[in-house]
């Protein structure tokens, strides 16, 4: 197999068609890349080719996201325990015994809650905006989260349905990006997104996880203690100018993990957008010192 070639394959998960990105030699050691809201394995398209050729890179779309099934959510209890327990028999299904992880936005609680169940199974974190400690949270664009995590009504479910709308995913790709570097960023991602949003069922299935989301909260004492007790090598890689996730997440991992290496990217959210080719070189720095060499 050439190992730059991406390959677009499914598997089945409890009657659930899971869609997802594969490169690179299968005995390679392996990067499982999770993506975030709204996204999907899309967001990695860049990101694969150019670690492929020394890693096997597997990146599902989560239930409900991408070309993965979606199923009603009258039809599916959509929470983050859930998708994390499907991504895991995912990984089981792809014989996949141990693994990297790649963590963003929603991949972090989900991918945490993997490394919890098996930490034995977890090799090393890359985290790009992807947060496990309260100072993390940007305080104006997590308001209308809180008010709906505290509350579920059409009242705080009305400014949170328009974070899934066109301007509110093109707001998540371009607010931090200098503008100067904006043009960088191909509107074919929020596009993408936004059109895959608008399918029907859509907006109920990402108020049910968007309600969730304080379950992850409850989850940060054990994603710290997980961090003091196992000393997994982490990297976080961060657009520096998120107003989601703030650059004070990426800097709290040292207070678990001191030899945490952080770098702090001048860029926004969505940092693979503008810094593929960076993010890729500190990985690979990264990874061949703290992984095992085939």
């Amino acid at each position: 197999m050439v190992t730059h070639q991406v390959h677009h394959r499914s598997t089945t998960v409890r009657g659930h068609e899971i869609h997802y990105r594969e490169a690179g030699a299968a005995n390679a050691p392996a990067l499982l890349l999770l993506h975030g809201f709204p996204t999907s394995s899309h967001m990695f398209r860049d990101l694969i080719p150019l670690l492929a050729d020394s890693y096997h890179l597997i990146a599902p779309d989560h239930l409900g996201f991408g070309r993965s099934a979606a199923p009603a959510a009258t039809d599916f209890p959509y929470s983050f325990a859930e998708l994390a327990e499907i991504t895991g028999e995912f990984t089981e299904q792809l014989g996949l015994k141990e693994y990297a992880l790649y963590i963003q936005d929603y991949g972090a609680p989900i991918g945490l809650r993997l490394a919890l169940a098996h930490p034995e199974r977890v090799t090393a974190i890359v985290t790009q905006n992807g947060n496990a400690y309260e100072e993390g949270l940007g305080a104006e664009a997590w308001a209308p989260v809180l008010a709906l995590i505290a509350e579920r009504t059409p009242e705080t479910e009305a400014p949170v349905r328009e974070i899934g709308t066109l301007d509110g995913i093109k707001w998540q790709y371009l607010h931090g990006v200098p503008e100067d570097q904006q043009d960088l960023v191909s509107p074919d991602a929020y596009d993408h997104d936004a059109a895959l949003m608008a399918r029907p069922g859509q907006p109920e299935i990402q108020l049910d996880l968007i309600s969730d989301y304080g379950s992850n909260f409850a989850l940060y004492p054990a994603f710290q203690e997980y961090f003091r007790t196992s000393r997994v090598p982490v990297l976080a890689v961060w657009g520096a100018h998120d107003q989601i996730f703030v650059p004070a997440g990426a800097l709290a991992f040292q207070r678990d993990l001191p030899e945490a290496e952080v770098h702090l990217l001048p860029t926004g959210h969505f940092a693979l957008e503008t810094h593929a080719d960076q993010i890729a070189g500190l990985m690979r720095d990264f990874l061949d010192r703290k992984l095992p060499t085939i």
